[in-house]
């Protein structure tokens, strides 16, 4: 009876083992085939999700490095460990274009260990790609391993991962502006009624950029020619911008963050601050995440891009930044841009963003912020 027993148990063994393997190579074989064009191109390409899991069960620990407002920090790492609560999260912030060079010379001084996934600035945006870990993380999402939508991630580096978005949009003062004086198009700017320091122009000019995407580099540096014709007050920073219009110092910003215009908007105790968005409006890819190429957690911190790109991280991206969700996602900014004539800056055109940020600064004269 015993001797029964072994065998039967060893035949139920053999037999589960090979139906599985059966199983897995007949349920998979587009995975199969993704892994080996990826590892035939120089890419890690992780085939199964309880691989991913059982890893970041391993490494245990993730620390992240971003660029999101902090308040947005609390309710992300919380919202993480409670769906991996074995693994220890901690985010740092890091933010302006100063602090992102000074990490990326870092980066290629090898000065870097102890942190697993940052951002790459649109600035840098080429620099901190070849510092990224070759891993296949847009075949994986195609492929269902990560539930990530693909239209977020890269096509050409495949391990970038742009989980946020801004619209760009025009701000004013509800008491220095009637709703009939507004600008209903970029060229109302060029009016004679808005010369002479009427408006605010932002000498760091990522959403001229963004326009150029839809409106092409000629259109845009002209008009970038005819915005400094207009002599316009010169700021760098949408807070001290937001701050300017909101006391009433300024009437109106000719092109600022709508989410960081919203913001404002909501701690104005004034409630004279407002937004609007201009057609065709600008969008700018936003948190662009990469795994450190020396990562020493990487699986923890592909589950956290996905858990950022998932629907719960983009309500706190909306709720908390706010209206900070990527226009390739059902959150609020592709709903704000629902039926709008639009001008994306997407992982096509990305590349050009220091490019085309060089030529409007050059179009403006290489102003320097008023004081």
């Amino acid at each position: 009876m015993v001797k029964y027993s072994f065998v039967a148990v060893w035949l139920f063994v053999g037999f589960w083992l090979v139906n599985s393997g059966v199983h897995a190579a007949a349920a998979n074989p587009a995975v199969i085939e993704a892994k080996k064009a990826a590892e035939g191109k120089g890419f890690l390409f992780i085939a199964s999700r309880d691989e991913i899991l059982a890893k970041a069960k391993q490494e245990g620990t993730l620390r992240v490095i971003s660029s999101l407002d902090t308040e947005s920090f609390k309710p992300m790492m919380e919202s993480f460990s409670k769906k991996y609560p074995f693994i220890k999260i901690r985010m740092d912030e890091i933010g302006g274009p100063e602090a992102l060079q000074r990490f990326l010379l870092e980066l290629k001084a090898g000065m870097v260990k102890d942190i697993d996934t940052s951002e790459a600035s649109s600035e840098f945006y080429v620099e901190n790609a070849a510092h990224a870990m070759k891993i296949d993380i847009l075949g994986m999402a195609q492929q269902g391993v990560l539930s990530i939508n693909p239209k977020m991630i890269d096509p050409e580096y495949r391990s970038l991962v742009s989980v946020a978005s801004s619209i760009c949009s025009i701000a004013y003062n509800k008491n220095r502006m009637a709703p009939e004086a507004l600008p209903d198009k970029w060229e109302d700017f060029l009016k004679p009624e808005f010369k002479g320091r009427k408006f605010i122009t932002d000498i760091r000019p990522q959403c001229m950029a963004s326009l150029m995407a839809g409106m092409g580099e000629e259109w845009v540096v002209k008009y970038a020619r005819q915005i400094k014709d207009q002599q316009p007050v010169w700021l760098r920073g949408n807070a001290r911008a937001m701050s300017a219009i909101a006391t009433g110092e300024q009437a109106l910003h000719q092109m600022t963050f709508y989410n960081s215009c919203m913001d404002a908007a909501r701690k104005d105790p004034t409630k004279s601050l407002a937004c609007k968005i201009i057609e065709p409006a600008p969008v700018y890819l936003r948190e662009t995440q990469f795994i450190i190429k020396n990562a020493l957690h990487p699986h923890a911190a592909l589950l956290f891009i996905e858990h950022m790109a998932s629907r719960e991280g983009q309500k706190i991206l909306d709720d908390h930044e706010p209206l900070k969700s990527s226009v390739y996602a059902d959150g609020e900014v592709a709903r704000l841009l629902k039926g709008k004539k639009v001008s994306v800056n997407d992982h096509r055109t990305f590349t050009n963003t220091p490019k085309w940020m060089k030529l409007v600064v050059d179009a403006y004269g290489f102003p320097r912020a008023d004081k």
